[in-house]
């Protein structure tokens, strides 16, 4: 899973789930739409310089600690992970010469020799040790624990037990040779998706002297001085762009563009730079995704190419399981939803229904699931079962920033109203919707998430996850979780991860809603490069424009 980003998409992502405040329409709150930073398209720069169209503007730039996709996504432009997902399970080499186990217990990272930082210093097996060590330590605030919670010796959380300071399931060999070592054999493709391909390293040189405590708050993680991808950050204007520029000295070679500037702007405005070539692509992913109504319009523009494919992020309804404890509740309102509607009329057709957490492209699907169907007055038999309070009102939490998902809201509250349910509304900005979030307050909330393919979900379902923010709470599951986890045999692991999704479908801590297809434009001046699904950046240094139109 799971990588919430930030709708992030729990990327999904979840995240991270990663989490994802995933996104996907125009972004309300924030930016105007342009850059005052030169913004001219291919045109005037000469093919030297590209411009990405994104709606979610990042908040931090943390590598261990971003909660949004979007910081999640603009941070990869800088760090690279040690591995590439090219396809379903397709691992290539990145930052890591190889990764490799030869009995799903004790792993091997080999950091490619010429792997530099931008400052010159090279990248190495300790800069990875101060990393997994600084994850591990209850002091530092972070939202990949879950990536180390198979290390042996630590705790579930990915955290140190306490009272200990040391990480002994991690070895470094040599200056560019490092090993851990998990407390049983587990699924290396689990292992290498999460570690692999998700995870970036700090320098340790950098911040080796910063109090762990406060890392999240020292200026490196606004303005990150020390990288070692194939670009180097140079600014962010709030809300408006992120600016880098090239890493001459990348050891994969130096990249073809000179800048590439992320621009943070509204979905319309969005669309229109896209036609007027001031934005070479869109980044979909959620956090950068043309609306459904104007894919058709996007489509008939000369200067660019379209593409649309389905993803593994989606969008869902969380329950504050606190607030709406009986499951009969929540599975009438699972009920109640005409989900079908959202996909036919918002999404044009261009995405599907989901129950749980994995779309139709995740292998670990369980397809013999009894799905929510749209059935009113099975809805209204569940309430009356429940003895519902008919003159309670519901706060649901609707996040700006994603057109389609607003849109939905609308349905989704129709729905609510037509089973008797009175619902206020509220609306916020998507920071201020995390905040909500974390502190419980709604009993219903729309959230993006975009995960990993693989079933981990720990970081949504677990009782101490990240992003669970409904506070579900079952020990089954949280037992489930683990075995799953830790298990090495893909069929063994398929039965668990089958088992969890019968649990979830009955005790509906949160009703998928829809995964909507990702909708790319990129602009016939781009030569190389373009958004997908899987390795979205790889091979970044190969990345150009001024291609023919």
């Amino acid at each position: 899973m799971k990588r919430i980003r930030r709708t992030i998409g729990i990327a999904a992502i979840a995240s991270l789930l990663l989490l994802a405040g995933c996104g996907g329409g125009s972004n309300t709150a924030s930016s105007g739409g342009g850059s005052s930073s030169g913004n001219s398209g291919g045109s005037s720069s000469a093919g030297k310089t590209m411009f990405l169209g994104m709606v979610n503007p990042p908040i931090i730039f943390n590598p261990i600690n971003s909660t949004d996709v979007a910081s999640q996504f603009a941070e990869k432009f800088m760090f690279d992970t040690f591995l590439e997902m090219e396809g379903p399970l397709k691992f290539v080499p990145k930052l890591a010469e190889s990764f490799e186990t030869s009995d799903n217990q004790t792993f091997t990272i080999k950091i490619n020799k010429d792997a530099k930082w931008s400052d010159g210093k090279p990248v190495t097996a300790e800069d990875a040790a101060f990393t997994f060590k600084l994850i591990a330590n209850p002091k530092v605030e972070t939202t990949v624990g879950s990536y180390l919670s198979m290390f042996d010796g630590l705790e579930n959380t990915g955290k140190l037990k306490e009272g200990q300071t040391e990480l002994s399931a991690v070895k470094v060999i040599d200056e560019k040779t490092i090993q851990f070592k998990t407390k049983a054999p587990v699924d290396p493709n689990m292992v290498k998706e999460q570690l692999g391909t998700k995870l970036m390293i700090l320098p340790k040189h950098a911040l080796e002297n910063v109090d762990p405590a406060a890392l999240s708050q020292n200026p490196f993680m606004q303005k990150p001085t020390v990288t070692n991808g194939p670009f180097k950050f140079v600014q962010y204007k709030k809300d408006q762009y992120i600016e880098y520029e090239k890493n001459p000295d990348y050891y994969l070679g130096a990249p073809e563009l000179d800048k590439l500037f992320i621009k943070v702007l509204p979905a319309p405005n969005l669309v229109a730079q896209l036609q007027t070539g001031e934005v070479h692509m869109n980044v979909a992913s959620g956090i950068g995704k043309i609306p459904p109504q104007d894919y058709e319009t996007v489509k008939k523009f000369e200067n660019v190419r379209t593409k649309d494919e389905p993803q593994f992020g989606f969008q869902t309804m969380m329950f504050n399981t606190e607030k709406l404890p009986d499951p009969k509740v929540r599975q009438a309102i699972a009920y109640a939803l005409d989900r079908p509607q959202i996909v036919d009329k918002l999404l044009k057709g261009y995405g599907e229904v989901v129950d749980g957490p994995y779309t139709s492209i995740n292998p670990y699907l369980d397809k013999s699931l009894e799905k929510y169907s749209y059935n009113v007055e099975k809805a209204k038999q569940l309430l009356q079962e429940a003895g519902w309070d008919f003159n309670r009102e519901l706060n649901f939490v609707v996040p700006l920033g994603n057109k389609v998902r607003e849109q939905s809201a609308d349905i989704l509250t129709q729905n609510l109203q037509a089973i008797g349910l009175k619902v206020k509304v509220t609306t916020y900005d998507f920071p201020t919707v995390m905040q909500k979030a974390k502190a419980g307050e709604f009993e219903l909330l729309l959230m993006g998430l975009t995960f990993t393919l693989d079933p981990e979900v720990s970081s949504l379902y677990s009782s101490i996850g990240t992003f669970n923010f409904m506070k579900y709470k079952n020990p089954k599951v949280d037992e489930l979780l683990l075995k799953g986890k830790a298990e090495p045999n893909s069929d063994k692991r398929k039965e668990i991860y089958n088992e969890l999704q019968k649990i979830w479908n009955q005790d509906v801590p949160l009703i998928t809603l829809y995964s909507d297809n990702e909708f790319s434009a990129i602009s016939k001046q781009v030569a190389n490069g373009e958004p997908k699904v899987f390795g979205f950046h790889n091979h970044l240094e190969k990345w150009s424009v001024g291609g023919a139109q």
